[in-house]
């Protein structure tokens, strides 16, 4: 394993993980205008939204086990490549049903660029270095949510919502000429003897019946599904009921993005000095605490749009230590089967997330309350998961 991390390879790696958020994020300020362009109702336009994390997270569980056996850099070509078509596909759809379709391909090409990286940086590191790799990673992948939103105004003003679609095709044909000029194969041919599909089948037995691995992906994934609620609500209740404008509201939240990036920068050195464990805990519970408020403050009859942006930067600012630690932490004990582990980890926190999207869209209204819920509920589940997990013997072993 390499001693030191290579900045270059940071980069192209964080890109092409961002490629998936980034067909996402993109086209959050269009939702409301896809719907009146193809006479579909709210449900139906958030339909295209879970059903792109539903494809993403399932079919991560494909590209570990391949990259496992044939090496990172094939389920990289091959997924970038789905997802290129399946963009120009959404970029043509004539009816939302069509839209869903291609977003489901969409995400099943995007899901590889979600396992492999994460893949790629255990095979390169462990601890504390691995930490620092991850959370510069996430650096270049917060990118997205902060420039994402913004293009996406832009894009959609003289382009329309399909232009969003096309840019992103553009994307994955710059992230195929970056993985075939910039990424060296991190998983030797000897490494790749032992790995077969009956091989990944027992590795996800093994996985799923490690419950200190479980613990960890789910208590990233609460933080994610909160997140997800958010990215699922925000645009009808910052555009349509607080009344912002898409540029607006793209403003709003990239802000999150922001504190996300800005906290996850220090999570090798406060993993140094505190232990990455003690970073989790602390950082879950602080979380849970700010998003018990915010739930607390709408109970009470809050409407104050600052005071929901003020408190979900602080929750994301935690959120920036809690998810970049726990998929290290996961990955830590699971070396030999990289891959594997990574994409069970990506495959649970995403449907996590799509289930927690679909729960509270039955309860939607177009008002805050609602989202908030959902978003108070997995921070503070995620609380609960974080001193479950890792108190005890486990927790002193990463301390």
């Amino acid at each position: 394993m390499q001693a030191s991390v290579s900045l270059r390879l940071v980069l192209i790696l964080g890109l092409l993980s961002a490629i998936g958020p980034f067909a996402i994020d993109m086209y959050l300020p269009a939702l409301p205008q896809i719907g009146s362009s193809l006479g579909a109702q709210v449900g139906a336009v958030q339909a295209s939204l879970t059903t792109f994390f539903l494809s993403i997270g399932v079919g991560q569980l494909l590209y570990g086990p391949v990259s496992d056996m044939v090496g990172r850099k094939p389920p990289l070509y091959f997924g970038l490549t789905v997802f290129a078509l399946a963009s120009v596909g959404c970029a043509l759809a004539p009816s939302i049903e069509t839209l869903v379709a291609f977003r489901l391909v969409q995400g099943l090409g995007a899901a590889a660029c979600m396992a492999v990286p994460r893949a790629v940086v255990r095979d390169l590191h462990t601890g504390h270095a691995a930490a620092r790799m991850m959370s510069l990673l996430m650096l270049v992948f917060s990118v997205s949510p902060i420039l994402a939103p913004l293009a996406g105004s832009g894009v959609i003003a003289v382009a329309g919502w399909r232009g969003v679609f096309w840019v992103v095709a553009v994307a994955a044909v710059l992230g195929l000429i970056a993985t075939w000029r910039g990424v060296e194969e991190t998983r030797g041919a000897e490494a790749r003897l032992d790995s077969s599909l009956g091989g990944a089948l027992k590795a996800y037995l093994r996985l799923l019946g490690d419950w200190h691995y479980l613990g960890l992906v789910f208590i990233g994934g609460c933080a994610m599904a909160g997140f997800f609620v958010y990215l699922a609500g925000s645009p009808f209740v910052l555009i349509d009921y607080y009344g912002l404008s898409a540029t607006q509201y793209s403003m709003a939240f990239a802000l999150n993005s922001i504190a996300f990036i800005g906290s996850a920068q220090f999570t090798g050195r406060l993993g140094q000095r505190f232990g990455l464990v003690n970073v989790v805990k602390a950082a879950a519970s602080g979380s849970g605490v700010v998003m018990a408020s915010l739930l607390a403050y709408y109970l009470l009859g809050g409407e104050k749009l600052s005071v929901l942006i003020a408190l979900y930067f602080l929750a994301s600012a935690l959120m920036g230590l809690v998810i970049p630690t726990t998929s290290v932490l996961a990955l830590e004990a699971h070396g030999e089967i990289a891959g594997t582990a990574s994409a069970l980890l990506g495959t649970l926190q995403m449907l996590a997330g799509a289930a927690a999207m679909q729960i509270v869209g039955h309860f939607s209204s177009g008002k805050p309350l609602p989202m908030v819920v959902g978003m108070a509920t997995g921070a503070l589940v995620g609380v609960a998961l974080t001193w479950l997990t890792l108190s005890g013997r486990h927790g002193a072993k990463h301390a």
